[in-house]
This record gives structure tokens, sequence and C-alpha cells, in this order.
């Protein structure tokens, strides 16, 4: 790590690994190293830690809690946070998205040993020549400092893609007198933050689409999906008054690793050289990657571009024989050539090239070119990665088959000769002879380094059964998590589908509801108005039912003075009418009396009488009538009983009211002779 790679950061970086503790545990505690960018001018410079290469960090160490670390990188936001295991800091792949959505804008994991297949700190530290200890402290610095160099793989569950809602911040309630007022003004605000949203992305050229559910008086809801990360968008999280604005990142469908700093891969050029120039890239699994063209770019030009999209294992032409300017290409980059037999045809370049889009004739004679090469070796790129081992790069195998013109055998020798080398460490100083020895032969010579060769193959080889067994039991582990991880994101996808679902079935919901509402209210008016008109053209309640067998009913709410008097109010009580007494409970005499001045015709009673309103209205030969006898029929005011049933149950309370006269006739009798006895007998017991 060069002085230069810290210098260049503005932001520290943090290095953590687990100190004691679990996270899957309580309170797990972390051993944290913070690099800060320190310039030489500094003045401080001088009191600060030394790397091997100059004054390039400040370093701070530290053991902290976890969340104590959480908020450490809420405070300084850090440019990575760099480990040795992403799943140090998180029990399982949920609490693992859970800790990468905590992250501020602009902070990344990054996992320093690799990816899925992560390598030993150890052995990546010793490849970048960065110290390493195991001790926790001494591995969260070297994490560190091998992320302040570029060296990992990103951790990340979410796209670069971000998706930002304007949506309303209140209820828009259950009604009221300013309902409709009420929620005009909350979607017309949401209307109003999402052009304000929409002009603030146009301005910073950011591309994105938008989608707007639209409400009475403006927007419920818009959401634009943005093609940037959040900390490239000029908006963030707020909450105003009626209108909320929510920026989240769209989610990857699990856990993803991307290098920080990515290679520049093996590629497949075709070249159309002339007055312009034009070049074609394509990988070696045949996609396109870049087209370029020019009239005014020189060969430096070019060949600037091409270093740019990859390392070209193949230079093509679409004609024959090849032209020397692009045979000048294929020696500087020290790759193979091809070319067709016959120069290619123009109507078999336009079918090739269907599926691609390039601006001119010159970029689609040299993506041509470049295409027929690819279908030119495909089968052999395919046999070629069959044969290559999978610690090997499948790219620079097929790079020295086809460029080298070695054998498949010979490239994967060579590349494992390389690996070993690299791992001895010390194979210099195992190379140099010793003085003493007495001069080898070359055939001894051979010998002696095939012996060397076979040792380090013998001991890699076990190594490499070692990791075999590990990653056998690891991939065992990894198939279990990646089941569970299905059987989850397929709950998940259902549940999406339901909540949509149901989101949109509410959605239908309350415009019908809306809709009900309003066509409800103007019936009610216009009902309103039927009731004033009908009122106005039958003012007296027996017009109504003259003729029809029925008899008009006016309704008493309680049996109580108020209610008689507001039904005398509302419209009259007169002599001959049928009162319907909804509840007769409770009346007093005087109760019964107002009842009895009106004169009705009838009482008809739902409830019992009091016995003292009842032999009131008995006294004032007011026949009353239970509803069961004679059923009402209730139309808002207007009230009608069938008149034959009425008079069934008048005739009824006749027979009822002269039984009960007798029998009070009787009772009175009895009573008078009781007295007059008690009279005569009195003045006999005085003699």
């Amino acid at each position: 790590m060069t002085t230069r790679t810290i210098r260049a950061r503005d932001r520290p970086v943090f290095g953590v690994d687990v100190q004691s503790g679990d996270v899957r545990g309580d309170d797990p505690s972390y051993a944290l190293v913070i690099l800060d960018p320190v310039d030489a001018e500094d003045p401080d410079a001088a009191d600060i830690d030394v790397d091997f290469d100059g004054p390039v960090a400040r370093v701070t160490r530290d053991v902290v809690s976890f969340r104590k670390l959480c908020r450490l990188i809420d405070d300084r936001e850090p440019l990575y946070v760099a480990t040795d295991n992403a799943y140090e800091l998180a029990a399982d792949k949920n609490d693992l998205v859970g800790f990468l959505r905590s992250l501020p804008d602009g902070t990344r994991l990054v996992q320093v040993t690799g990816a899925e297949r992560p390598e030993p700190l150890s052995r990546v530290a010793s490849r970048h020549g960065i110290p390493y200890g195991k001790e926790p402290m001494k591995e969260a610095e070297a994490a560190a400092r091998l992320a302040a160099a570029n060296v990992g793989h990103e951790v990340t569950a979410f796209t670069d893609e971000t998706r930002v809602k304007v949506s309303r911040g209140r209820s828009t309630g259950k009604g009221g007198w300013s309902q409709d007022r009420y929620t005009r003004r909350i979607h017309g605000n949401v209307r109003k933050r999402t052009r304000q949203v929409q002009s603030k992305l146009r301005e910073t050229n950011l591309d994105f689409e938008r989608d707007v559910t639209e409400k009475y008086g403006g927007y419920a809801n818009a959401v634009f999906t943005v093609e940037a990360r959040p900390e490239e968008i000029p908006v963030s999280n707020s909450r105003a008054g009626d209108v909320r604005v929510e920026v989240e990142r769209e989610r990857r469908d699990g856990i993803e690793y991307e290098p920080l700093v990515k290679r520049r891969d093996r590629v497949i050029v075709g070249i159309d050289p002339g007055t312009t120039t034009a070049a074609a890239v394509v990988g070696l699994d045949g996609t396109v990657h870049a087209l370029y063209s020019s009239r005014t770019a020189d060969t430096a030009d070019v060949t600037e571009w091409i270093i740019e999209q990859g390392r070209p294992i193949i230079v093509a032409a679409d004609v024959e024989p090849m032209p020397e300017t692009v045979e000048k290409f294929r020696r500087s980059f020290d790759a193979a050539g091809w070319r067709p037999t016959t120069d290619l045809p123009v109507d078999e370049k336009l079918h090739r090239t269907r599926e691609a889009s390039y601006a001119n004739d010159h970029e689609r004679d040299a993506l041509a070119a470049a295409l027929y090469a690819y279908d030119d070796h495909e089968d052999q790129f395919e046999r070629i990665a069959a044969k290559t081992p999978p610690r090997l790069d499948r790219e620079a195998v097929i790079a020295g088959v086809v460029a080298g013109e070695a054998s498949v055998e010979a490239v994967i020798a060579d590349l494992s000769e390389d690996d070993g080398d690299r791992d001895d460490g010390d194979g210099d100083d195992a190379d140099e002879a010793d003085p003493t020895e007495p001069e080898r032969t070359e055939e001894e010579e051979t010998i002696r380094r095939l012996r060397e060769r076979v040792d380090r193959l013998e001991s890699h080889a076990e190594s490499l059964e070692e990791d075999l067994t590990e990653r056998d039991e690891r991939v065992a582990e990894l198939e279990s998590e990646l089941e569970e991880a299905k059987r989850e994101e397929r709950i998940e996808a259902r549940t999406r589908r339901a909540v949509s679902r149901l989101e949109r079935e509410t959605d239908r919901l309350e415009r019908e509801r809306d809709e009900a509402r309003e066509r409800v209210e103007a019936l009610e008016r216009k009902v309103e108005t039927l009731k004033e008109l009908w009122r106005l053209d039958h003012s007296n309640f027996g017009d109504v039912a003259e003729g029809r067998g029925l008899a008009s009913v006016k309704v008493v709410e309680q049996f109580t003075l108020d209610a008689i008097e507001a039904a005398d109010e509302a419209y009259g009580l007169v002599d001959g009418d049928v009162v319907y007494l909804r509840d007769a409970s409770g009346a007093g005499r005087r109760t019964a009396e107002r009842l009895a001045e009106t004169g009705p015709r009838a009482v008809i009673r739902d409830g019992n009488l009091s016995e003292v309103a009842d032999q009131v209205l008995f006294d004032h030969d007011v026949p009353v009538v239970p509803v069961d006898a004679v059923p009402v029929r209730e139309v808002d005011e207007l009230a009608v009983a069938e008149e034959a049933a009425l008079d069934a149950a008048l005739d009824d309370w006749e027979n009822r009211a002269e039984r009960r006269r007798t029998a009070e006739k009787q009772e009175h009798l009895d009573r008078i002779i009781s007295e007059h006895r008690a009279g005569r007998t009195l003045p006999e017991t005085e003699e």
C-alpha cells in the first residue's frame, strides 16, 4: 500500500474483527482500527504511526461494542468498513441485509478475503505485502489496510437503482363537514412535492421512471425509480405536513460480492481500418462490450481505447487478406489473428449483427469480424474451460492457448507452477547455487528442478485436498442455507404478490365506496326533497289512508309529556286520532290525562302501561290495544295500520272493557255491602 493510496482518500477506513463473544450470542466486542488520511505537510504527521512506506494514515485502535461500532459508523461515515468475514457483523442473511441498509450513503462493507469462497486473511495480506498478526487488533488493521488499497469485494444486497416515493403524510380521515376540501389539500400537496422532486432529478441529469396514482384533487402517491445510488440523488427522507418522502435502494434477490477494482478481462477485438477507423470489443462469452469509431483518431488513440476495454487475445478483420493496419494492432497486443477465408458479405454481416446497436457501417463491419471470430473459437473455448481446474483463471488459460499457441496442459502446468512459486515466498534464495557444490550437468539440473517441482506439487495437492474437504463441508452448509433462503424468498415473493393484490383490491373498493357515498348523498337529497313535496301535498294523514282499508297512525316516541307535545307540534293531535306509543312504559297520571285530553280513537302501545296510566285512560274510555294485535307500518313520520285489524282490536277491547266495568261495579257493590254490614255490627257491639 502506497502513501498516495491513503492520501487520495478524504474519508476514513474502518477495519473490524471480533475481539470476544459471537454475533449470534450476547454483547460481542470488536477490535476496531480506523485509518484517517493524513498529508505529509500535516504538522501532526510526525506524531502519528509510521508505515513501511512513510506516514500515510493516523491509526486509531479501540475495542468497542456492536452498538458503539454502529454509532461510530453513523458519525464518521467511513469510505469502507472492512472485515475478513461479513458474517462477523451479522447472525444471518436477514441481519446482514439490515446492517447494509443501516450504513450511511457512500459507506461500503468490504470483505477483503474474497467473495463467496474467501481465502485466509494471512494469505491475502502476505500477497499484498500487508503486516499480519493473529491477534484480533492486528487482523482488523490488516483488513483496513487491504481495503484502503482497494483489495477485496464489496458486500451488497442492493442494486444501483433507488426508489423515491412521495406519498401522503396524513390520513384523509373518516369524514366531516370539510372532508372534501381536506382531501383535496393533501392530494394537491403530494402533487406539488412530486413535481419538485421530478424537477430536481432532471436538473441532475438522472435517468428515472415515474409511476403516479392519481386521486381526488391531485396524487395519492408517486414512485420514482432512479438509476443512481441514494448519495447521488438530490432528495432525502423527509416528512413535512401533508407529504412524506422515502428514499430506498432496490433490493437484490440475495447477497452479492462485487470487486472493488474490476480487472481487465480478456476480449476479442474486431477492427475495420480506413478513413473512419472502427473497433468492436466482444467478451469470451460472445457478449458485445463496446463499439468505437472515429475519423480523426490515430493508432495510439484506438490502442488506448482498446486497452481500456480489456486485454485482446484475438484481433479480427472482415476481409481476406488481413489489412496491414489490423496486423499492426495484432502484433502490438501479441494476440492471435483471425480473418475469414473470403471477404464477409454485407448480408451476412447484417444478419450476424442484427441484435446489436451500432452507429455506422464501419462499426457494423468491426463488430461482425469480432463476432465471427468468436463463433470460430467458441468450441475451443468450451473445451479449454472444461479442462481448466477450478483454482485457475479460465480466461488466462484460454489466452495462453489461443494467443500463446501452447497446449492446454502446458499452460495449466505453467500457471500452477507460478502459483507454487508465489506460495514459496523465499524461492529466489532457494534457487541460488551453493558455491561449495560441484557443478551439475544439464541433465542433473533438470532432474533437480523436476524433483523440486514434484515436491511442490505434492505439497500443493495435499493442501488442495484439505481445502477441498473444508469446501465440501462449506458447500453442504451453503446449500442448506440456500434452500432455506430460497424458501424464504418464495414466501416473501408470495407475500409481496398478495400484498400488491390486496392493495389493488383496497384501492378499487375505496373508489367504489367513494362513488357509493356520492350516490347515497345524492339520493338522500332527492328523498328529502320528495318528503317535503309529499308533506305539502298530504298535510292531512287521513287523506292518505282514505279508501285503502288503512287507518292513519300518529307516532309518539315515548309516553311522556315532552314526546306528546313534540308530536302535537309536528303534526297535531286531534279528536279521533289513532296514536302509536313506541315506548308505553313509565307514564304517570298527568301524562295519561294529557293524552286523554286529545280524545284519541285508540292508543296502540308497544310495552306495558303503568297501572295509573292504564286506569286513567280506561276511565276516559280511551281504548288501548297492543301493537301485536294491530301491526303498524312506518315510513318516516307517516304510519298506517290496517282498518280491519284495528276494528277487531277495538271490539276485543270493548269486550274486555265491559267485563272490567262489570267487575269494578261488582267490586264496588261488594265494598258497599261490606261497609254497610260493618256499620250495623258496630252498634250491637257497643251495647
